[in-house]
């Protein structure tokens, strides 16, 4: 098996969780660090130190941290996210770093609405960090963020790691989070040593006291357990599905056998249709 998809619980079809209100919790903590983080992760994996004049959309643009980076490195930036407590954060974040800045728009989008995409027009750069894994139709998405990339762009986006078995066991941890209520905390409490408290700890043995990409350790318990949908692959599935359209990698990241997201950057063809 190269990838999988994981469908949702009777009665929970076509839910999405709402990240919103999480990344509205995390606005709070945000600082200047954090944002220099996001802006280092974005030239690192891009290969490029100044995005000035490069188009760029961030699809499905959560806390609008990543937006925000992408701006201040100089890309005039379209965000947009399905849950419009994220779109909210984004817009917050315009208001509050970039007022009256005509070269960043911020909307509710959907990733999986083709004519909403197809109306977007090409980007430079279409980076999806995190996103696509959730919308319940993965592969659907992935074909959509593909087609907003212009001929010579770059794509970036970051999938979470099929791990088979394991894989499956957070299926039913994110099941039991959205049953809610005592199951809710419960899944909080047992993961709460493993996801923060061994992380944090192997973190700081290391001399690395801040997250990368400027996260937070709560930001990311609550965004990994009530992540659903959660759709899953192998590198090489992702590989295989993007190279077919034209795109070579540039630069991939990848989990080893852990857990998390393989990340990803694309070229199109200058020659793509």
């Amino acid at each position: 098996m190269t990838s999988a998809q994981i469908a949702p619980p009777p009665g929970e079809a076509g839910t999405r969780f709402a990240f919103g209100a999480n990344w509205q919790r995390f606005l709070d903590d945000l600082d200047e660090t954090r944002i220099r983080d996001a802006e280092e992760s974005l030239k690192t994996m891009l290969g490029m130190a100044d995005l000035t004049g490069r188009r760029f959309l961030d699809a499905g643009c959560g806390s609008g941290l990543f937006s925000l980076a992408a701006r201040r490195l100089g890309a005039r930036v379209h965000s947009f996210d399905f849950d419009p407590q994220s779109a909210a954060c984004a817009a917050h974040l315009k208001a509050r770093y970039a007022t009256n800045d005509s070269n960043w728009t911020t909307e509710t989008g959907d990733v999986l609405d083709a004519d909403y995409m197809r109306g977007l027009g090409a980007f430079d750069i279409v980076y999806s960090w995190g996103v696509l894994h959730h919308t319940g139709a993965m592969w659907r998405a992935l074909d959509h963020v593909t087609g907003a990339v212009a001929p010579g762009g770059l794509l970036f986006v970051a999938i979470y790691n099929d791990q088979g078995s394991i894989s499956r066991y957070w299926q039913w941890v994110k099941r039991a989070y959205h049953r809610g209520g005592a199951l809710r905390a419960a899944m909080i409490v047992i993961h709460w040593p493993y996801l923060i408290g061994a992380r944090r700890t192997v973190r700081l043995a290391r001399g690395q006291v801040a997250l990368p990409r400027g996260m937070s350790l709560w930001t990311d318990l609550i965004d990994w357990l009530g992540g659903w949908p959660f759709d899953v692959a192998r590198p090489d599935a992702v590989q295989s599905h993007v190279g077919a359209k034209g795109f070579e990698p540039t630069r991939i990241t990848t989990c080893g056998r852990r857990h998390g997201c393989n990340e990803f950057v694309f070229m199109r063809a200058e020659d793509a249709s």
